[in-house]
């Protein structure tokens, strides 16, 4: 494969650009500045100071050019560093690639790949474009940033004539691999389809920048306020300057007058106060390491009815915690937060054997929480941490076979190997042959488990003599040894702060691309009325009246796409 040319790649950098989402530009502190000036209220106090300095009042002057500059400045220093964190956050997150051109791998930066090279993806690697892959060795990615879905997604090679017609996130077994996507198992290699703003994520982001930021209502409202005053306030200036030149025949003295009649009628501390409370608030959410890149912002948050919220990694903390155990007796164990206490007989097999099954150093979010639970309660006990353990093989998830399996040999057991195996509960009772009554009797704990909101894996094992391994991993003698409940944890905080937003009047949504079941789960343990679920599909199916009137009253939305 020998990729693009060198000179072909800078052709397209140059035609088509660099990969990169489109920005609108830093703004600087003096373009901060200007906007700021721009607001109604601070206006009317800088032109209440101005003309107090005309009227050689300096000390009215001075107080109101005061309290505007305090706000200017606390405005300009909030948001000059939010600009500068976005900045970093920026640069932090653009992706290196390893790319085949001219027939040789070579590292560049991210945003300089461009359409038709050859990327070349392992674990770890953060999907720097949309590709097409032609290469897929159990290739798993996580696409929760496009899709919310916690749990990756497996991957095929592309075969020509057999694409699929739409190319989107989301599903398995697809040959589109998608930027911002993370690769947690396997390897692949694909070709470039589309880069920067053509790609998924770029048309996310224009979408989001084509939307037009309409002004918070406080805004609207004290626009149309001092529009009003100074309406009023002009036309009795300009009345006053007319009767007093006309009677007394002093213009100068007229004109001075009209205009003190005028600032009298200006509510100065009205805007003084408002300028310097919204000031306060941007300073307040800054000291909760909350970024605001304007401080309008806070007029609209004082003012929100309504609050929709993601679900993976905000209401949740995006990592796939092991919440239940399920052993072939029938016995179960749920699992708390924090407890370092020893696992009981048989629990603790289950998420080594789990864990043995799973990559050594693992990148999936589910196969480090095996590690991470094995660390923590499990290993130190007999038999369960052997430093001499060495992987032999590894059979990895098919299609047709959604489990995989690991063979393990240590020095003390000869050429005797342990197998662990973990997949699909369909796909593990397949590899152990269990009779239709014992995959029935599985089935109903699976149930019992997903309802619950987890995902529900099975956990297998076998012993195999000899050097010779078999070809597939259906070769083994596996025996069932349970099944194991996964779930992304809600953050602690969540249910409060739902409380606090429910008596403040503000009404809580979750919207998610996950499946129903694990919305239910999530908004029960939020607090959230789950009664009726939206999903996707069906929102596709409705009228703008019927939309309408389902918003209204809907407070979960599932399987939600971008």
């Amino acid at each position: 494969m020998p990729g693009l040319s060198e000179v072909e790649a800078q052709a397209r950098l140059v035609a088509e650009g660099f990969n990169e989402l489109p920005t609108t530009g830093r703004r600087t502190p003096l373009r901060i500045a200007l906007e700021v000036m721009r607001e109604p209220m601070l206006a009317l106090l800088l032109g209440g100071g101005a003309v107090y300095l005309l009227l050689g009042d300096l000390q009215e002057a001075l107080i109101l050019l005061a309290f505007a500059t305090l706000s200017v400045g606390i405005t300009i220093v909030q948001e000059a560093r939010t600009e500068r964190v976005l900045e970093a956050l920026r640069d932090l997150t653009s992706p290196r690639a390893l790319v085949i051109r001219d027939g040789e791998g070579k590292r560049i930066a991210g945003r300089e790949v461009v359409r038709g090279d050859l990327v070349v993806l392992g674990e770890g690697d953060r999907v720097p474009a949309d590709v097409l892959l032609i290469q897929s060795a159990d290739l798993q990615t996580d696409e929760s940033l496009l899709t919310g879905e916690s749990v990756p997604v497996r991957k095929i090679a592309g075969k020509d004539g057999q694409l699929p017609a739409e190319r989107r996130p989301g599903g398995d077994d697809l040959p589109f691999a998608f930027s911002g996507s993370l690769v947690v198992r396997g390897s692949g290699v694909g070709e470039v389809l589309a880069t920067g703003p053509r790609s998924q994520i770029g048309a996310i982001g224009q979408s989001l920048s084509s939307m037009e930021t309409e002004a918070p209502r406080l805004q609207r409202q004290t626009k149309r306020l001092v529009g009003i005053f100074a309406l009023v306030g002009g036309a009795v200036s300009v009345l006053a300057v007319m009767l007093y030149g006309v009677l007394r025949g002093g213009w100068l003295d007229a004109v001075l007058a009209g205009i003190a009649l005028g600032m009298s009628m200006l509510p100065e501390e009205f805007p003084m106060v408002l300028t310097i409370f919204m000031a306060m608030g941007a300073w307040r959410i800054s000291q909760a390491r909350v970024l605001t890149r304007r401080a309008a912002a806070i007029e609209t948050l004082g003012s929100a009815t309504v609050l929709c919220t993601d679900k993976t990694g905000t209401l949740t903390e995006n990592r796939m915690t092991i919440t239940e155990l399920r052993t072939p007796d029938g016995k179960l164990l749920r699992l708390p937060d924090g407890s370092n206490e020893a696992m009981p007989a048989g629990f603790g097999e289950l998420v080594e054997l789990g864990m043995l099954a799973s990559a050594e150093i693992p990148f999936d979010p589910m196969e480090r929480a095996f590690h991470n639970l094995a660390q923590e309660r499990v290993f130190g006990r007999e038999e369960s941490n052997s430093s001499d353990r060495k992987l032999v093989r590894t059979y990895g998830l098919r299609p047709d076979l959604l489990a995989m399996s690991n063979v393990w040999r240590s020095a003390a057991a000869g050429s005797n190997c342990r197998v662990a195996a973990k997949g699909s509960p369909e796909a593990i009772a397949a590899l152990c042959r269990l009779s239709a009554d014992r995959v029935a009797s599985v089935k109903v704990s699976v149930n019992a488990m997903a309802t619950e909101g987890l995902r529900v894996l099975g956990v297998a094992r076998a012993n195999h003599a000899g050097d010779k391994l078999p070809d597939k991993q259906t070769g083994f003698d596996f025996e069932f040894r349970g099944l194991v409940g996964l779930a992304d944890p809600l953050r602690p905080g969540v249910p409060d702060a739902v409380r606090d937003c429910r008596a403040a009047g503000i009404r809580v949504i979750m919207i998610t691309g996950d499946y129903p079941a694990t919305a239910r789960a999530i908004a029960s343990e939020a607090g959230l009325d789950f009664s009726d679920v939206l999903t996707g599909e069906i929102l596709k199916t409705l009228d703008e009246a019927a939309l309408s009137a389902r918003v209204k009253t809907t407070t979960v939305f599932a399987r939600i796409m971008p």
